[in-house]
This record gives C-alpha cells, structure tokens and sequence, in this order.
C-alpha cells in the first residue's frame, strides 16, 4: 500500500503532514489498532485530535484493503489426526 498522507493543522493554521493518525481518528473512523497495523497504516499515540480529513483517508484506505483481503483465497487449516494407542 502507498505511503498515506497523514495532515495536521497548527494553530498558525498551516497545515504540515504528521507523523501518523491519531487513536482518535482511528476510533471515529471504525478501525481499531489491530487493523490499522494489519492496514500498513502509522499511529501516532502521542496525538489527541482528530481532523475529517484524515478520517476520510482512513475510511477510504480501510474499505479497500478490506476489500482485497477478502478477494484473497483462504488457506485450509490442517488437520490433524488422533494417535491410536498401542
């Protein structure tokens, strides 16, 4: 997956890119840590605020990876058979 860009507003206003999305962006977004990790997505624990804008890309990016893990066949799990006692 491509690098995403993560925005974040200063209180000059300028936007500058981040670090990673914030654990409250993820939340809003429907993603939980587990999944962003999966996602190849980068958390910033150290943010607290949340913008739209990345919150957009997260919901964007996540359907589409969703979306290619499960158009991916699944492995059949093995089985394993009982030892017969001598």
């Amino acid at each position: 997956m491509h690098h995403l860009k993560i925005l974040i507003t200063k209180q000059n206003g300028k936007q500058s890119v981040g670090k990673g999305f914030s654990p409250n962006e993820l939340k809003e977004a429907g993603v939980n840590m587990q999944e962003a990790k999966q996602f190849g997505f980068r958390v910033d624990v150290k943010r607290k605020s949340a913008h739209q804008e990345n919150m957009d890309c997260i919901k964007s990016h996540a359907k589409e990876a969703k979306a290619k893990v499960a158009a991916q066949p699944k492995k059949p799990k093995p089985t394993f058979k009982a030892k017969a006692k001598s």
